[in-house]
């Protein structure tokens, strides 16, 4: 990260910025007993918030603590990233385990290429499905949320392995990949792909977001990071999804000069979208995500609102997002809901049982961040409701820690028995079942995987909005 060097702070007075980087040991101990947080170095924030409670100031050295632990250690966790879907796809390109060993033993191993088309993520050896139910025709009222699902997933792979998928399962028009750069990060760190789906009339665009990646600490680094700017008329906005979505130094200026070398999300997709569709009167776009591609997608459509790009609006045919994370306050959140509305634009929030991602930041007196629209509630047995908040809406409840293990123990079983009950089509390999053994430390982690979401959307049923 680069810390001040890049921070967007003239544009907003009202803020809190938290920098990691300058957080010493006795900065942060320091903190947790000085009801005076402005005077730390590494938080900045209006004079007239300068003094806060306990509780706020522990969410902040928990979130710079967290912080400051991804990024010493981004590096070993990046190899170990690696080295783990190396494994994966050495195995699965070598054919098996015992293929693998008997080709080592006479010296012709196949080793995987990472730019390949064959070469799958992490995220991707956890849901190995790449084609959609085969009932779900387009004009299905279930279509178009699982050809978002399935673009949410594919977002987590590389260029070339997305453009086989799109073009050869899917039977559609790949029109790009992107890596788009993050000035507070200074890295390329932001990735979406785009493509239309021709079997739908009228055609279909579909921008996907990637999530996080489980291995990459600067993408846990946005989603942990709980500072925000408050946006003069539209809310608190979470810093962190800004920054990732293309936040300028002056804020969200409605153009900003071409630069190939630092492509910024919001506005080459923005450019490319009106390129296509001025092109094509007839299509119609929706924007999906998974995780962080959730938050991403929604404030997509925010900044949309913002700039008052009513022609894009007008184009738009709806947001769905899976495990998203909150992204602002009540007052975005109402500014949200009448842009929405106004436009007739359909937003559906996914959020499986206990996956808590959709539970963070916290939504409490001390954070003010808010979900908004209805949430589509699916628990353990696939059955989905509409409610206005999931349950357990701040995860960390002593009350629902019972539950939760229970459910992730349930959980493991069913990954055994859903097979022969449902078909091969949702057979769990190995590598999921490590995950839902891990979930039974930490219920809500592998309930955030997208298996669970695309079960969801193939055997939940869908109720009208």
């Amino acid at each position: 990260m680069a810390g001040r060097s890049y921070d967007g702070e003239d544009f907003c007075p009202n803020k809190l910025l938290l920098d990691p980087e300058e957080a010493t040991f006795f900065e942060l101990i320091r903190l947790l007993f000085s009801s005076d947080v402005k005077s730390r170095r590494f938080v900045e924030c209006p004079e007239e918030q300068r003094r806060r409670d306990f509780s706020h100031r522990w969410l902040i050295f928990i979130s710079v603590v967290v912080q400051k632990f991804l990024l010493f250690y981004r590096t070993p966790l990046a190899q170990i990233g690696n080295a783990i879907e190396t494994w994966l796809n050495l195995v699965s390109s070598n054919g098996g385990l015992f293929m693998l060993m008997l080709k080592f033993l006479k010296g012709n191993v196949m080793k995987p290429d990472r730019s390949s088309a064959t070469f799958t993520s992490v995220v991707g050896n956890l849901d190995w499905r790449l084609e959609m139910e085969r009932s779900l025709r387009a004009g299905h009222r279930k279509y178009k949320s699982a050809l978002a699902l399935m673009a949410s997933k594919l977002s987590y792979e590389n260029e070339a392995f997305i453009n086989s998928v799109v073009t050869g399962h899917l039977n559609m028009d790949f029109l790009g990949f992107y890596n788009f750069w993050n000035g507070y990060q200074r890295l390329h760190s932001t990735q979406a792909f785009m493509l239309q789906d021709t079997n739908t009339d009228p055609n279909l665009i579909v921008v996907a977001f990637r999530g996080t990646s489980p291995f990459d600490a600067y993408a846990w680094c946005t989603d942990v990071d709980i500072s925000w700017y408050e946006l003069q008329g539209f809310g608190k906005i979470h810093r962190g999804f800004m920054n990732a979505l293309g936040l300028q130094k002056d804020g969200w200026p409605n153009e900003i000069a071409p630069d190939s070398d630092h492509l910024y999300a919001y506005y080459e997709i923005r450019r490319v979208l009106r390129d296509i569709l001025s092109k094509n009167e007839k299509a119609k776009f929706i924007v999906t995500g998974h995780s962080l591609g959730g938050a991403l997608a929604i404030l997509f459509v925010g900044v949309l609102a913002i700039h008052k790009e009513a022609w894009l609006l007008d184009r738009m045919e709806g947001v769905y997002t899976f495990g998203q994370p909150r992204v602002g306050d009540r007052q975005f959140g109402g500014f949200m809901e009448d842009k929405l509305k106004e436009n007739d634009v359909r937003y559906l929030r996914y959020v499986y049982c206990n996956d808590m991602v959709p539970r963070l930041p916290y939504d409490d007196s001390t954070l003010l961040y808010k979900h908004f629209g209805p949430c589509l509630y699916y628990n353990s047995l696939y059955q989905g409701k509409v409610l206005w908040e999931e349950p357990n809406k701040n995860y960390f409840n002593l009350f629902w820690a019972i539950p939760k293990n229970l459910n992730a123990v349930w959980e493991l079983i069913r990954s055994f028995i859903i097979p022969c009950v449902k078909g091969r089509n949702y057979r769990e390999g190995w590598f999921m079942r490590v995950f839902r053994i891990i979930g039974l430390a930490i219920p809500g982690l592998s309930a955030h995987t997208p298996q669970d979401y695309d079960n969801s959307t193939r055997l939940g049923s869908l109720p009208q909005l």
